[in-house]
């Protein structure tokens, strides 16, 4: 059986592919799948169908992608946050070769792409998916800026530290003092 796939932008966690689905049942789309960024279906869906998902998933804060090159963004992103935030082991690879493996193109092609319509490379969304993920873990206190290093593939906590304060223009030691630290959602980076 060929599968349907719709490709969703921002839906970059657990609790978005929840949303996801409770608005598919709504509507009483059929999915076989859903993962990051993207709705696997049995059947095609209808204009009217299509639709009203539009406009329920705009509602929520996610876009229906439509054409060829925001699909192809849109998986990047979502490779890039499952990696980061979501993925309990170690790369073993680096992202050009994960990207390039798991879309099945040349990831030359996909960065000049993303950094055309994204207005941004690669490496630098890599980046600030990296500092996010170590804003979380330095606020939930539960590991040392060490094992967070490790846990992020950093080289030492000096290169994490460093990276840290270019993007942030802070300290870890400094952003962990804080009371309430500034911390964005994944979709909006």
């Amino acid at each position: 059986m060929k599968l349907n796939t719709l490709y969703i932008k921002n839906m970059v966690c657990p609790r978005c592919i929840d949303t996801v689905k409770d608005i598919l049942d709504n509507l009483n789309i059929e999915t076989s799948s859903i993962e990051l960024g993207e709705v696997h279906t049995p059947n095609n869906i209808t204009s009217d169908q299509k639709s009203q998902l539009e406009e329920l998933l705009a509602a929520r804060g996610f876009e229906l992608l439509q054409d060829q090159k925001s699909k192809l963004i849109g998986q990047i992103k979502a490779i890039i946050v499952d990696q980061i935030h979501h993925n309990k082991e170690a790369l073993n690879i680096n992202f050009s070769t994960l990207i390039a493996d798991k879309l099945h193109q040349e990831y030359s092609s996909l960065s000049r792409l993303f950094s055309s319509v994204e207005g941004v490379t690669i490496e630098r969304f890599i980046l600030k998916q990296k500092v996010e993920r170590v804003k979380e873990l330095i606020f939930y206190n539960e590991l040392t800026l060490s094992e967070i290093a490790h846990q992020m593939d950093y080289s030492s906590v000096a290169h994490l530290s460093a990276q840290f304060k270019k993007e942030t223009g802070m300290t870890p030691t400094a952003f962990k003092k804080m009371r309430n630290p500034g911390r964005q959602s994944l979709d909006q980076l």
